[in-house]
């Protein structure tokens, strides 16, 4: 197309595009606003229970209690500011994911053909649109091939509109080319297109809630009704028992701020977009943050063979005809080997007609700069060039008449181009597709005959050898003065071989020991399919291998054999969406993979589908939940795996706030009910919820995940957080902690000791219980090295915690500010019991739940 073009079709120079740019802007349509970060900082104070902590910090001021004031204070500020560093990190992480893939644009500038974003696609540009392509601005067709557009996006009709250059030739951004080919002016980019004059309308877009953050945030309500319940007894005991209404109005606010986990839905936020953003770094763009919580679920991936398990760098090894075997030395794309018959090299007339179909039936683009290779295109299509550069150095690309594209149905694609007075149509495509359509054959030297069932029964052995040693297979026929595709001559099979990647057959393995299967899905012939998926370690036998026409003849058969089947075979798109569908209805949870246009039903359907990033259609990556940036199928495992480490994390840290908040509320409530003095000061209280909670927990989000991760069955898809007895343990730790911490404070006062030091023991009871409960909520291993270090964050924010811990207790200054005394040997002596009973009695009773 791009080699046809007309005078006026030669597209922007250089120079004028850079001035439109200039004079247009960037072809963008940016209304959400990007949070400031004075916004987020200010945000951190709006939380109801903060606001009254401030209003109750004002009253103490009033009061003339001023230290209390202004300690409470700076612990406000301070846990603003860790807030927003969390939070911040969070929002620029999210952020960021938006620039890990941005969609291209081909366009014409110059004459050439060039790739570039599509954000700097301008005014009168002309664009090269294909099957699979969004439609990058608003414009204008010069020039199409059987275009279809799917326009439901801005007309909310599903079927998709013809276009040709004469009546219905208007093109809109965001809209995707569903079939043909075309090429386009641009008359408007941005926010003057009609997606941007809707997108004014609609302005700011939100982001849902993820299920898991619905479901704590409804369980923190319930908490929080709990925990100002209890307070509110502990406020009233301490009322009717004759204690300071102020003191006991200060202890109830902050022990209400402390214990109630009004951040877990925040925290899960900040852990899933650092999460998705270490899995961007790896390969794997998370585009739903709820899609984190379904990969940990996965036990079902359904992966593309072409270019996602294999390399899609194909290499053509033999050229068969009907009275030729032809072998092609070299490797990927080298222009380097020799093309022979019998160890020699061969030219002959039907191998000038083969390389002819190569090249003109072709949309692929190599050029030879200097040493190096310059490709664009279909990676099938440029082998075959490459093919063409072997035999002949140059072979002239005729002027194109008329064009039968790809279609993932037909399975075959046509061009018609001009030759002398005359005209050829060359089509290549997959053999079933092509075969019955020919009618004669080619001989070496050119002549022609009739093709009988003898040469059928020669050619299909031949396909079906070049498909048992893992050959994908192209027939190519030509007809003469004619675009009718039946009574063709047939020329060849050409076999192309296209490599495993590296890792994808140990990424299979790991896969298969962390209870997830893989299901090889590809437009292969059925032996073909069935001996690269045995050297993968996909399928051990033939019969795991079924063809789409199979699935179509009998689809209730392979509903019912599902789970033994490891290969779909000569599959199309609409055989994708069965596939998943009947996985779905066997109670799995299914990731597929997808590139074309056709797939992104299938993609959509999924509860996990997967847009390749490089090789992928616009239409499939707006379709799916996550986006392969290498297209491979390693990369799958390993976002897998990460989905499974952040809900891990999830649960680690949801387990840790839970039992600590349980402790401080209950050590509260046991020395109210006992009629005991108040264990803990309001400043007590809101440094271990700052300190001591704050920190591991940040820390436990960041775990790299235990080394049996991925030897674990997946998860059900609608299994509780707090499955598997974590409910269960919060509440025993937290009872625990609780209970060792009242009978820390009430040893000391029994021994004759003042209150301010039963509350300094009772205090670092509760400090070291916690951080010791930090590391046990670090792994599921009972190994102590693991414990300490296996997480180096949470090693450093214990120690962090504990100096402060420290600091508060022996620095005199700090101990008048918290009224807290240093702590003698005696005195440590029962911190250090009370402190690790909880873990001794966990040990014990864990084993039970």
């Amino acid at each position: 197309m791009v080699n046809n073009l007309k005078s006026f079709e030669k597209g922007l120079s250089f120079k004028e595009a850079e001035e439109n740019l200039e004079r247009y802007g960037i072809n963008e349509i940016e209304i959400e606003k990007r949070k400031k970060p004075l916004s987020i900082f200010l945000d951190q104070f709006k939380d109801i229970l903060v606001l009254i902590l401030a209003v109750s910090t004002a009253l103490s001021f009033l009061l003339g209690e001023f230290l209390d004031a202004i300690v409470i204070f700076f612990l406000i500020i301070l846990n603003g500011t860790l807030g927003f560093i969390q939070e911040y990190k969070a929002e620029r992480a999210l952020e960021s994911l938006k620039n890990y893939i941005s969609y291209k644009a081909k366009v014409i500038r110059d004459g050439k053909l060039e790739v570039i974003e599509a954000k700097y696609v301008t005014v009168g540009d002309i664009v090269v649109i294909e099957e699979g392509d969004r439609i990058p601005a608003d414009g204008i067709l010069v020039k199409g091939y059987s275009l279809k557009v799917d326009e439901s996006i801005l007309t909310g009709e599903s079927i998709a509109v013809d276009k040709d250059v004469h009546t219905e030739n208007k093109l809109y951004m965001g809209t995707y080319v569903v079939k043909g080919k075309g090429l386009m002016r641009v008359t408007s980019i941005g926010l003057n297109t009609k997606m941007g004059q809707i997108a004014k309308v609609l302005g700011e877009t939100h982001e849902t809630k993820t299920p898991l953050q619905v479901r704590l945030n409804q369980l923190g309500k319930i908490l929080a009704v709990i925990c100002i319940a209890i307070c509110s007894v502990i406020v009233i005991l301490g009322i009717i028992r004759k204690q300071n209404i102020y003191d006991m109005f200060m202890i109830g606010i902050s022990l209400a701020v402390a214990a109630i986990p009004e951040g877990l839905p925040a925290v899960v936020t900040i852990t899933l977009a650092i999460g998705v953003q270490r899995m961007a770094k790896k390969n794997a763009l998370v585009r739903k943050l709820s899609s984190v919580e379904t990969l940990g679920c996965v036990n079902v991936i359904c992966s593309d063979k072409t270019g996602t398990l294999t390399e899609n760098k194909m290499t053509v090894k033999r050229i068969e005809t009907v009275d030729m075997s032809i072998e092609v030395e070299g490797t990927g794309y080298d222009l380097k080997g020799r093309i022979l018959l019998n160890g020699r090299i061969v030219k002959n007339q039907l191998l000038d007609y083969i390389m002819m179909c190569a090249v003109n039936c072709n949309n692929a683009e190599l050029e030879k700069i200097r040493n190096d290779l310059k490709t664009s295109g279909d990676p099938t299509e440029i082998a075959l060039l490459v093919l063409a550069k072997k035999y002949k150095e140059y072979i002239k690309r005729e002027e194109k008449v008329a064009e039968i594209p790809f279609d993932s149905n037909k399975r075959y694609m046509g061009v018609t181009v001009r030759y002398g007075d005359s005209s050829i149509l060359f089509v290549k495509g997959a053999y079933e597709s092509l075969i019955g359509r020919c009618k004669f054959y080619m001989c070496q030297d050119g002549t022609i005959k009739e093709l009988t069932s003898y040469e059928k029964r020669i050619i299909a052995k031949k396909n079906e050898l070049m498909c048992s040693a893992a050959l994908r297979v192209l027939l190519m026929c030509m007809k003469f003065n004619s675009q009718d595709v039946d009574n063709m001559i047939f020329l060849g099979l050409v076999g192309m071989i296209d490599p495993p990647k590296r890792g994808v057959k140990l990424a299979i393995s790991k896969a298969r020991k962390a209870g997830v299967k893989t299901v090889m899905i590809t437009g292969d012939h059925k032996l073909t399919a069935f001996t690269i998926a045995r050297e993968l370690g996909i399928a051990e036998s033939f019969e795991e291998v079924v063809t789409g026409e199979e699935l179509e003849k009998d689809e209730k058969f392979i509903e019912k054999n599902i789970d033994n089947i490891s290969v779909f075979a000569r599959v199309d798109p609409l055989c994708k969406l069965k596939i998943v569908r009947l996985l779905k209805r066997k109670g799995n949870i299914v990731a597929m993979t997808g590139d074309g246009v056709n797939d992104a039903p299938a993609v959509k359907e999924a509860d996990i589908g997967i847009a390749m990033g490089i090789s992928g259609s616009d239409v499939t990556k707006e379709a799916a939940s996550m986006i392969l940036l290498d297209d491979n199928y390693a990369t799958i495992v390993h976002a897998i795996e990460e989905g499974r480490v952040i809900y891990d994390n999830i649960k680690k840290f949801v387990k840790y706030l839970l039992a600590c908040n349980i402790g401080e509320v209950l050590i509260m409530l046991f020395t109210s009910i006992l009629n005991l003095p108040i264990a803990l000061l309001p400043m007590q209280i809101l440094w271990v919820n700052l300190v001591t909670d704050g920190l591991p927990a940040a820390a436990l989000s960041l775990s790299r995940g235990d080394e049996d991760l991925m030897k674990r069955k997946p998860r059900p898809k609608k299994e509780s957080l707090f499955a598997g007895g974590l409910m269960q343990e919060i509440i025993l730790r937290g009872f625990s902690i609780g209970i060792f911490a009242t009978l820390s404070f009430y040893l000391p006062l029994l021994k004759g000791y003042n209150l301010e030091t039963a509350r300094t023991v009772a205090f670092a009871t509760l400090v070291i219980s916690q951080l010791i409960f930090a590391f046990e909520c670090s792994t599921n291993k009972r190994n102590i090295l693991s414990m300490l270090f296996g997480n180096t964050y949470l090693l450093i924010a214990v120690i962090s915690s504990f100096v402060l811990f420290l600091l508060v207790i022996y620095i005199p200054q700090l101990g008048i500010v918290f009224e807290i005394s240093s702590l003698k040997s005696l005195e440590w002596a029962i911190i250090i019991i009370c402190s690790l009973f909880p873990s001794l009695l966990h040990n014990i009773f864990a084993k039970n739940i």
